[in-house]
Protein backbone atom coordinates (compact mmCIF):
# COMPACT_ATOMS: atom_id res chain seq x y z
CA UNK A 1 0.00 0.00 0.00
CA UNK A 2 1.27 3.46 -0.82
CA UNK A 3 -0.04 6.48 1.10
CA UNK A 4 0.99 9.56 -0.89
CA UNK A 5 -0.10 12.38 1.43
CA UNK A 6 -2.79 13.51 3.84
CA UNK A 7 -5.66 14.13 1.44
CA UNK A 8 -7.73 16.04 3.97
CA UNK A 9 -8.77 16.43 7.56
CA UNK A 10 -12.55 16.18 7.99
CA UNK A 11 -14.05 18.52 10.58
CA UNK A 12 -17.67 18.16 11.68
CA UNK A 13 -19.43 21.53 12.12
CA UNK A 14 -22.90 22.65 13.16
CA UNK A 15 -23.15 25.55 10.71
CA UNK A 16 -21.21 25.46 7.45
CA UNK A 17 -21.53 29.17 6.66
CA UNK A 18 -20.31 30.27 10.12
CA UNK A 19 -17.41 27.85 9.93
CA UNK A 20 -16.43 29.00 6.44
CA UNK A 21 -16.30 32.59 7.69
CA UNK A 22 -13.91 31.56 10.48
CA UNK A 23 -11.53 29.76 8.11
CA UNK A 24 -11.61 32.67 5.65
CA UNK A 25 -11.66 35.68 8.01
CA UNK A 26 -9.42 34.39 10.80
CA UNK A 27 -7.10 31.92 9.06
CA UNK A 28 -7.03 33.65 5.67
CA UNK A 29 -7.93 30.52 3.72
CA UNK A 30 -10.26 30.55 0.71
CA UNK A 31 -13.17 28.14 0.37
CA UNK A 32 -12.89 26.79 -3.16
CA UNK A 33 -15.91 24.51 -3.22
CA UNK A 34 -19.15 23.59 -1.49
CA UNK A 35 -20.83 20.32 -2.33
CA UNK A 36 -23.68 18.18 -1.06
CA UNK A 37 -23.10 14.43 -0.88
CA UNK A 38 -26.67 13.17 -0.57
CA UNK A 39 -25.70 9.53 0.03
CA UNK A 40 -23.75 10.60 3.13
CA UNK A 41 -26.33 13.20 4.26
CA UNK A 42 -23.74 15.96 4.37
CA UNK A 43 -22.72 19.29 2.86
CA UNK A 44 -19.00 19.90 2.54
CA UNK A 45 -16.74 22.90 2.09
CA UNK A 46 -13.09 22.61 1.06
CA UNK A 47 -9.97 24.65 1.74
CA UNK A 48 -6.55 23.92 0.22
CA UNK A 49 -3.58 24.08 2.60
CA UNK A 50 -0.41 23.14 0.74
CA UNK A 51 -0.87 19.66 -0.69
CA UNK A 52 -3.61 18.81 1.82
CA UNK A 53 -7.15 20.04 2.35
CA UNK A 54 -9.54 20.79 5.16
CA UNK A 55 -13.07 19.45 4.63
CA UNK A 56 -15.82 20.99 6.72
CA UNK A 57 -18.82 18.66 7.12
CA UNK A 58 -22.33 19.84 7.99
CA UNK A 59 -25.11 17.29 8.38
CA UNK A 60 -28.19 17.59 6.19
CA UNK A 61 -30.00 15.05 8.39
CA UNK A 62 -29.76 14.69 12.19
CA UNK A 63 -29.81 10.90 11.71
CA UNK A 64 -26.87 10.97 9.29
CA UNK A 65 -23.33 10.11 10.41
CA UNK A 66 -22.24 13.74 10.88
CA UNK A 67 -25.50 14.69 12.62
CA UNK A 68 -25.03 11.83 15.08
CA UNK A 69 -21.36 12.71 15.57
CA UNK A 70 -22.10 16.37 16.38
CA UNK A 71 -24.95 15.39 18.70
CA UNK A 72 -22.77 12.92 20.61
CA UNK A 73 -19.34 14.60 20.57
CA UNK A 74 -19.90 18.16 19.40
CA UNK A 75 -18.02 19.91 16.63
CA UNK A 76 -14.46 18.85 15.94
CA UNK A 77 -12.15 16.61 13.99
CA UNK A 78 -14.18 13.79 12.49
CA UNK A 79 -11.65 11.88 10.36
CA UNK A 80 -8.21 11.80 8.82
CA UNK A 81 -8.03 10.99 5.11
CA UNK A 82 -5.02 9.60 3.28
CA UNK A 83 -4.52 9.63 -0.48
CA UNK A 84 -3.66 6.18 -1.84
CA UNK A 85 -2.54 4.95 -5.25
CA UNK A 86 -4.86 1.92 -5.43
CA UNK A 87 -7.88 2.08 -3.11
CA UNK A 88 -9.14 -1.46 -3.63
CA UNK A 89 -5.69 -2.87 -2.92
CA UNK A 90 -5.19 -0.60 0.11
CA UNK A 91 -8.51 -1.71 1.64
CA UNK A 92 -7.75 -5.37 1.01
CA UNK A 93 -4.21 -5.11 2.42
CA UNK A 94 -5.44 -3.25 5.49
CA UNK A 95 -8.14 -5.84 6.15
CA UNK A 96 -5.60 -8.65 5.73
CA UNK A 97 -3.58 -6.98 8.50
CA UNK A 98 -6.56 -7.37 10.84
CA UNK A 99 -8.09 -3.91 10.58
CA UNK A 100 -11.90 -3.73 10.69
CA UNK A 101 -13.27 -1.90 7.67
CA UNK A 102 -16.42 0.17 7.34
CA UNK A 103 -16.16 -0.02 3.53
CA UNK A 104 -14.95 -3.28 2.01
CA UNK A 105 -15.29 -1.84 -1.48
CA UNK A 106 -14.78 1.74 -2.69
CA UNK A 107 -17.70 4.16 -2.85
CA UNK A 108 -18.06 7.69 -4.19
CA UNK A 109 -17.23 10.65 -1.98
CA UNK A 110 -16.98 14.41 -2.34
CA UNK A 111 -14.96 15.89 -5.20
CA UNK A 112 -15.48 12.73 -7.24
CA UNK A 113 -13.01 10.73 -5.15
CA UNK A 114 -13.36 7.03 -4.52
CA UNK A 115 -13.29 6.49 -0.76
CA UNK A 116 -13.22 3.78 1.88
CA UNK A 117 -13.30 4.11 5.67
CA UNK A 118 -11.46 2.10 8.32
CA UNK A 119 -13.31 1.49 11.57
CA UNK A 120 -11.99 3.49 14.54
CA UNK A 121 -12.22 0.37 16.73
CA UNK A 122 -9.17 -0.87 14.80
CA UNK A 123 -7.29 2.41 14.39
CA UNK A 124 -6.77 3.62 17.96
CA UNK A 125 -10.08 5.53 17.94
CA UNK A 126 -9.27 7.61 14.84
CA UNK A 127 -11.74 7.32 11.97
CA UNK A 128 -9.53 6.97 8.89
CA UNK A 129 -10.44 7.30 5.24
CA UNK A 130 -8.53 6.22 2.15
CA UNK A 131 -9.12 8.31 -0.99
CA UNK A 132 -8.21 7.68 -4.60
CA UNK A 133 -8.48 10.24 -7.36
CA UNK A 134 -8.73 8.20 -10.55
CA UNK A 135 -8.70 11.40 -12.61
CA UNK A 136 -5.04 12.07 -11.77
Amino acid sequence: MELTHIEHIGIAVSNLEDSIRFYEDVLGLKCYGIEEVKEQKVRTAFFQVGQSKIELLESTDPEGPIGKFVEKKGEGIHHLAFAVKNLESALKETEEKGVQLIDHTPRKGAEGLDIGFLHPKSTHSVLMEFCENKNK
